[in-house]
């Protein structure tokens, strides 16, 4: 892999503006010392001197609006957002920034906490769902209420259906095999991503024509195998160029059916040997040692276009001992500075018992760089906590934007490709063919 620090960018431009300045210092040289064609002229009597011809400086272009992000917005989109917000209240821009956990099964309860909190969206877990017309009713319920804050955008309504053990539609749509089939098949050539491809875009049509805009899909973590008792078959392998030529496949095949994907675990959970939803694992590794492996996948996501990043709860002594890395600065700053990545960091869910130990992770979260925040533990009270922050400048409200205009660029993105894709009648049985091919590939 090439060096972290290869994406940094700003040494070729030190470069850059150190030959500038001296060829403008040369320049500067040569006009005080005369030049050749007499536009300075002296005598011993009356001497006169000719000004200079006057130089035009062109107008800068500017930018085209609809040039695409590297992530997916387009650059309007972006500024389009940046001013919305500008003069939004704390309490919405709180709202904005939260995907907020909520109880039962039913709609109106969603619906009132979108509308009550200006939420971003929901996610939808094992608990909240029944069958597929309360999943319909449930998201239905969350768009009409997200349409009446005057927010011309889609919510976040995201589900865990990576597939295998973690599919919280199970029942509901059509079931995938563990992402570890999907890395399977990659394992075999060009013609098992191209499969990969196709089956998540079949199972991704699949949760739009519910009504779903967001999956928390693909896993990139590389499994250390029997030792990792989080992440284990959800990995796409314990090989990190198979794990990430896996994750690019899927972020392919979701971004080709309109939907949102979320790369996870960043820096990378499948060599904890503890469970982040229980305590905060450790990685002793060196960040040399992250590079060379838990770190490939993203790298090659990021490239690829990852709309979304999420953060994992996780020890990184080579980061930030003792912090979760959802909560550390020096995590957001790998992930930006170094990877280059400009799309929506969110966390992991801040209802787990790694970060239990804050008495405010999504406050810390935001400040350490987090664009979005995934299911406090209490989404009410992360909502004032947040709004509260933003009011007493505790967290910046710079920050605060940033965010939230992050976070509404990449649902208009979703919007806007969403249209275009529109949904085929049969989905699910595209998704059910689609996901034999692949499986078939892998064997």
């Amino acid at each position: 892999m090439t060096p972290v620090t290869s994406r940094h960018r700003t040494e070729p431009r030190r470069r850059i503006g150190a030959i500038a300045a001296v060829c403008a210092v040369a320049a500067l040289a040569l006009t005080s010392c005369g030049s050749a064609t007499g536009a300075t002229t002296t005598g011993t009597e009356g001497a006169t001197t000719q000004p200079p011809a006057a130089e035009t400086s062109p107008t800068p272009s500017q930018p085209d609006p609809d040039t695409p992000t590297a992530w997916g917005p387009t650059l309007g989109e972006l500024d389009d957002a940046r001013s919305l917000v500008a003069s939004w209240t704390p309490e919405q821009l709180a709202g904005q920034v939260i995907v907020g956990r909520w109880q039962g099964t039913d709609p109106a309860e969603a619906a009132s906490m979108v509308s009550d909190l200006n939420l971003a969206g929901v996610q939808l877990t094992g608990a909240n769902i029944v069958d597929e017309g309360q999943v319909r009713a449930v998201n239905e319920a969350v768009i009409a209420a997200f349409a009446t804050s005057g927010r011309d955008f889609p919510p976040v309504i995201g589900v865990d259906q990576e597939g295998g053990a973690v599919s919280h539609l199970s029942g509901v749509t059509t079931e995938l095999p563990a992402f570890a089939e999907a890395g399977r098949a990659v394992s075999t050539g060009g013609a098992g991503a191209q499969a990969v491809q196709a089956a998540m875009t079949a199972a991704a049509l699949e949760l739009r024509d519910l009504g779903f805009t967001w999956v928390f899909a693909p896993v990139a973590d590389v499994t250390i195998g029997s030792a990792d008792p989080t992440i284990g078959s959800r990995s796409p392998s314990t090989d990190p160029g198979i794990a990430g030529l896996t994750a690019v496949a899927a972020i392919r095949g979701y971004r080709d059916a309109g939907i949102v994907s979320t790369v996870k675990h960043f820096p990378g959970h499948g060599a904890a040997t503890e469970d982040s939803h229980q305590t905060l694992p450790t990685l002793t590794e060196s960040l040399g040692e992250l590079q060379a492996t838990d770190l490939r996948p993203f790298d090659v996501a990021i490239d690829a276009g990852a709309p979304a990043v999420m953060v994992g709860h996780l020890d990184v002594t080579a980061l930030a001992p003792g912090v979760p890395s959802s909560l550390a600065p020096q995590t957001y700053d790998l992930l930006r500075g170094d990877y280059g990545f400009e799309g929506v960091a969110i966390t992991d869910s801040l209802g787990m018992g790694a970060v239990m130990a804050d008495p405010s992770p999504s406050v810390t979260a935001l400040n350490a760089g987090a664009d979005l925040l995934l299911m406090p533990a209490d989404t009410r009270v992360a909502h004032e906590q947040v709004a509260n922050a933003i009011a007493s400048g505790e967290l910046p409200r710079t920050r605060a934007e940033e965010a939230a205009a992050r976070v509404i660029a990449l649902q208009r993105w979703q919007q806007r490709v969403g249209v275009a894709t529109p949904v085929p009648p049969d989905a699910a049985e595209q998704t059910a063919i689609r996901v034999q091919e692949m499986l078939a590939v892998g064997w």
